[in-house]
């Protein structure tokens, strides 16, 4: 227990340092910290601009390196590979040596092996969006994705919100607002959904399906949980987000958790305009 303490403590004294402290560290990065070996206060600018330099080149083969070796543990002994396109080649390595974060170098390295094994998935404009993506962006986009299904058939994702009853005799007798589930209540709130807009994921606006039919049931397929909703009216429609065609290939890099609270709520909201097997 003391020796637990001890580490607590230690760990705790790591991470409560000075803003002034956290300034001066950033002096080793720009070659301005001295080391073993080199003295800034003795060298000249271009040699101090030289070793900054060895430094960041030391540490993008070091990022390359690690993407590298995720990309190989990803890539199967068992299935034929292809040569990668030379510009594309060469764009993925210009950036990805530049990706320092753990987290993202893993999608890095699982771009490199799925296209090692199948090209064409993760085209260059999709790379220089993922560039710009943050470690949090890329969570907000994972929990994003628990919450999307595909309906029936499409290959696409839909992140519905909700839907809306609208003409027929009906609409008098009730509201014609629309009935929203309320992702923010499932830690997607509405600033997430802008994130994702300004990210290039997600297309500005909100959707809408057609009117849909009273007697064609819809497959819903919400990660692994399989669903049938029928609509109880020829008067409904789906509100819902669309990822854009770079969302839609980033989706392959994403492994979301599901939800059961949110699929809870989702059968629950529904249930009274639409049946649900």
């Amino acid at each position: 227990m003391v020796e637990l303490a001890r580490i607590n403590e230690t760990k705790a004294a790591q991470s409560d340092v000075s803003a002034r402290k956290k300034a001066l560290l950033l002096g080793r990065q720009l070659g301005l910290s001295s080391e073993e070996g080199y003295r800034p206060g003795n060298a000249s600018v271009a040699e101090r601009a030289a070793f900054r330099q060895q430094k960041v080149s030391s540490q993008y083969q070091a990022n390359l390196e690690t993407i590298y070796a995720i990309a190989l543990s990803n890539t199967p002994s068992d299935v034929t590979g292809v040569d990668l396109d030379p510009d594309w080649a060469h764009q993925f390595f210009q950036i990805a040596e530049q990706i320092h974060n753990r987290k993202m170098q893993e999608l890095w390295g699982r771009i490199l092996a799925n296209e090692i094994t199948t090209p064409g998935n993760f085209s260059l404009r999709t790379l220089s969006t993922l560039k710009q993506l943050t470690h949090k962006e890329a969570q907000i986009f994972e929990k994003a994705l628990g919450m999307a299904v595909k309906v029936n058939n499409e290959s696409r994702l839909k992140l519905i919100i909700g839907y809306r009853y609208t003409g027929g005799f009906g609409q008098i007798f009730r509201k014609s607002s629309p009935i929203n589930i309320g992702l923010s209540n499932f830690g997607l709130p509405y600033s997430n959904i802008l994130t994702l807009v300004d990210a290039g994921i997600l297309h500005r606006g909100e959707f809408e399906t057609g009117l849909l039919n009273s007697k064609t049931p819809m497959s819903f397929t919400l990660l692994d949980e399989k669903m049938k909703l029928t609509p109880k009216s020829g008067h409904l429609l789906f509100n819902y987000y669309r990822l854009t065609p770079i969302g839609d290939e980033l989706t392959q890099l994403i492994h979301p958790k599901a939800d059961t609270e949110y699929a809870k709520a989702f059968k629950t909201l529904f249930s009274k305009d639409f049946k649900i097997e």
